[in-house]
């Protein structure tokens, strides 16, 4: 199956589709248009760069292949948390000290840059603040112990450790043996937040044009984004269309395609819950992740839902049975929701580069790109907007710290590089066991 079908069947039952009501679809591209810069992509990396770029006077036009904020970004487990996906030890080891302190410095701007746009374009979208991170063995705990020691050591972030009694008051459930609180990360409704910054977007002055899938780009002093009934000149692009932009066209980027990899993953809501139920599995409505290479995190819904991530694909293939796989992840955590019924089962492709840092950077000049989120983009996504907006306008020193990371493609090539992923996660979750 390809991964679009794929993609298709897997946000037909989401949670979060269902608690909104969206606006009437924006107009089809049609015919030759012109900007300052075309944006391609319409999730929450290419709607805060438009709406950057907009406040520093350029027009923009942005191009959505599906509805904004139907990918990743419409389907997260809405999650914002600070630092990367691959942790700090991976730049330290590329860049030293200065390189990492940059990028973590950097993840504390993306989670109050994101705070800032909620209040400012007063956007509804059930944030709430404070984040754990739990350890489900004693290996699993000396580990975790060890990193909060490194970040408040090494970057004077500081977090409070829980066992026993205290760990009980923030999650009532006997799986975890310690964990890390700290008040700055936290949770949100992503499609009520990537629609409120859509709004932001028409507001200021964005065209937007959904079901419009860009299937070329032609390069040079000026840069044309090709439609199948339309084209925008402009002199800048930015791609952010994740591992879908590929997908529908081949021919955009080839040259960082094999910097990333498609992912699947998974998540549940259960039915609405007993407030007092509810309240009780968070008593203070913390957002949750586990240590462990494959994770599970989960958090409650304004609703008193339970909505529960975990599980992972390496191909385009649905897991088989998986609403029962994920009520099994649901009652291993909270065995007293063992009767709750699973009212929504969803999921979608995120991408994850090799050493799972970010992959920002520049293709000719004047094309620019953000992939390689990791799981990391409910915040860090903003940021990398505004990254590439000052670049565009002539400040390219913090885009430049991301750039010099360093990536390399998945091995295998198109076809082996899928089996390749397989067995080096396969790998780390026996690890984890």
């Amino acid at each position: 199956m390809s991964l679009l079908k794929s993609d298709t069947q897997l946000h037909r039952n989401s949670y979060y589709e269902a608690s909104v009501t969206r606006p009437p679809a924006t107009a089809v591209l049609e015919g030759p248009h012109r900007a300052d810069v075309v944006v391609v992509g319409g999730g929450f990396a290419g709607l805060c760069c438009a709406l950057d770029l907009r406040a520093a006077g350029y027009s923009v036009v942005l191009l959505e292949a599906d509805r904004v904020v139907s990918g990743a970004s419409g389907r997260n487990g809405g999650q914002f948390i600070v630092g990367v996906a691959s942790g700090q030890e991976p730049l330290e080891q590329q860049g030293g000290k200065t390189l990492a302190r940059s990028v973590w410095d950097m993840s504390l701007e993306a989670v109050a840059l994101l705070k800032e746009r909620v209040a400012e374009h007063q956007i509804a979208c059930d944030l709430a603040t404070g984040y754990l991170t739990v350890a489900d063995r004693p290996r699993k705990a000396r580990a975790l112990e060890a990193d909060a020691e490194a970040l408040e050591r090494d970057y004077g972030f500081s977090t409070r450790w829980l066992e026993g009694a205290a760990l009980q008051q923030q999650i009532q459930s006997e799986r975890y043996v310690a964990a890390t609180w700290e008040p700055i990360s936290g949770h949100l409704h992503p499609l009520k937040y990537g629609l409120g910054l859509m709004r932001a977007a028409l507001a200021a002055g964005v065209q937007v044009f959904e079901s419009s899938p860009v299937t070329a780009l032609e390069r040079g002093a000026r840069v044309t984004a090709k439609t199948a009934t339309g084209e925008v000149h402009a002199d800048f692009a930015v791609l952010a269309g994740n591992c879908t932009l590929p997908e529908f066209g081949p021919r955009v980027a080839p040259e960082i395609r094999s910097r990333i990899m498609p992912v699947g993953t998974y998540m549940v809501g259960t039915e609405p819950l007993p407030e007092t139920l509810a309240s009780s599995l968070l008593p203070a409505n913390a957002a949750v992740c586990d240590n462990n290479f494959a994770v599970d995190y989960f958090r409650r819904s304004a609703d008193h839902r339970l909505l529960f991530g975990g599980g992972v694909s390496y191909s385009t293939a649905t897991p088989r049975n998986l609403a029962a796989t994920m009520q099994q992840r649901v009652t291993r955590v909270f065995p007293q929701l063992a009767k709750a019924r699973l009212e929504f089962v969803w999921g979608g492709f995120v991408d994850i580069s090799m050493n799972r840092a970010p992959d920002f950077g520049r293709i000719d000049g004047n094309v620019y790109y953000l992939q390689g989120f990791s799981g990391h983009g409910v915040a860090l996504t903003g940021l990398a907007g505004r990254l590439v907006a000052q670049a565009i306008a002539g400040q390219a020193e913090r885009l430049d710290v991301f750039a010099r990371i360093q990536h390399r493609g998945f091995p295998g090539g198109r076809w082996l590089r899928t089996p390749s992923l397989v067995l080096g996660m396969a790998y780390h979750q026996l690890r984890d066991l």
